[in-house]
């Protein structure tokens, strides 16, 4: 088979409406604008216009989405947490915990959630090498029992999940690295042996208290859940040292059946919902590494949906980076438009001293489990 990257977009993604944003998810702000909110479909939009302009969709190969069945999602969400999203959707409204949608925005999840699927099936299938969902709305803060923080179905659950009970996988790795932690995909697996979740993100950001260094699992489960906090302003050195000195050698021991990443470019020196530095290039390299990495443990399977990244002009060219890093001959590279000054800044080359703490301190706790 051709090294072939899979791409899942459909346009009715765009048709998620969150609304406008509001304090404490309840409260207008005092403002005569209305403030969009930042989980609008400008960068899912704009990442495909960009992939467009950059000949990327002559290449990839386009994988069609589904709607995910009721049984698709109730293997990870309890049917009360379904029955209640279902008849938030009638109206719109508040389908969890700041997660708000439009009249129908159900089916829309539901959409985002099959298409996490369609990604995976094109891949284990053998259709494609490796794929990206550029889907919405997102879903790793999504919990088996409550939708949260944007998010309405765990999309990558649900389709870890479908790997396995449909298509018999024993073991599926789970990297986040979205700058919130993804304390949804944490909660439903922490107890599961079978797969493997590690999240990089801002250390105590979102939600707070999840995603602490010594959070490693329970019962089954103790050993498989890896979380790195890394304090505020870490960037692509940081990054980097945490891929390659703890989440590749782990990944390896576990030796997946397949691995998905949850994707969000809000750790970006642009985006206005974290504190972290990572720049474009990083994207790139972070894609290239586990591009690798799947060759070596799983035959390449590799499947990456799309998460957070609130950078309305930076977050796109992060996004499509990311597509170029999974590709094995793009047409061209995608540019920064944050160079040169993507190569000065000091969190590019330099991993300071609380970051190589935080680094070190996971490490540490790790070793219980894994030669590192």
């Amino acid at each position: 088979m051709d090294f072939a990257t899979g791409l899942v977009y459909d346009e009715r993604y765009l048709d998620h409406d969150p609304g406008e944003f509001l304090i404490r998810y309840t409260e207008r702000y005092p403002f005569d604008e209305v403030e969009p909110h930042p989980s609008g479909p400008v960068v899912v939009r704009r990442t495909h216009k960009l992939l467009t302009a950059m000949r990327y969709l002559d290449v990839l190969t386009s994988i069609e989405g589904r709607n995910a069945s009721v049984e698709d999602i109730d293997r990870v969400h309890t049917p009360e947490m379904r029955a209640r999203v279902e008849a938030v959707s009638k109206h719109g409204g508040d389908a969890g915990i700041g997660s708000p949608i439009a009249a129908g925005g159900e089916q829309i999840a539901r959409l985002a959630a099959g298409g996490a699927i369609a990604a995976v099936e094109a891949v284990l299938h053998g259709d494609v090498r490796n794929a990206f969902g550029l889907i919405r709305p997102p879903g790793h803060h999504a919990t088996a029992e409550q939708s949260l923080g944007f998010c309405v179905y765990n999309n990558i659950a649900i389709a870890a999940r479908h790997a396995q009970q449909v298509h018999g996988l024993e073991k599926v790795a789970i990297i986040d690295w979205d700058v919130h932690h993804g304390n949804g995909t944490q909660d439903i697996f922490y107890s599961d042996d079978s797969v493997l979740f590690i999240s990089l993100h801002q250390d105590n950001l979102f939600p707070v208290d999840w995603g602490k260094v010594g959070d490693c699992g329970e019962g089954n489960g103790i050993g498989t859940t890896v979380n790195i906090p890394l304090p505020a302003g870490s960037g692509n050195a940081a990054y980097l040292a945490g891929m390659s000195e703890i989440v590749q050698p782990i990944v390896r021991q576990f030796a997946p059946d397949l691995i998905l990443i949850s994707a969000g470019q809000d750790a970006s020196i642009q985006d206005p919902l974290g504190r972290m530095t990572v720049t474009l290039p990083a994207y790139r390299q972070m894609t290239h590494l586990l591009r690798d990495l799947a060759d070596d443990v799983c035959e390449g399977r590799l499947v990456t949906m799309m998460e957070g990244g609130y950078s309305n002009y930076y977050a796109p060219f992060c996004t499509a980076a990311i597509i170029e890093g999974l590709m094995a001959s793009p047409p061209t590279e995608i540019p920064d438009p944050f160079s040169p000054r993507s190569e000065v800044q000091p969190s590019t080359h330099t991993v300071s001293r609380d970051q190589r703490a935080a680094i070190d301190a996971a490490k540490s706790v790790q070793q219980t489990w894994w030669q590192l």
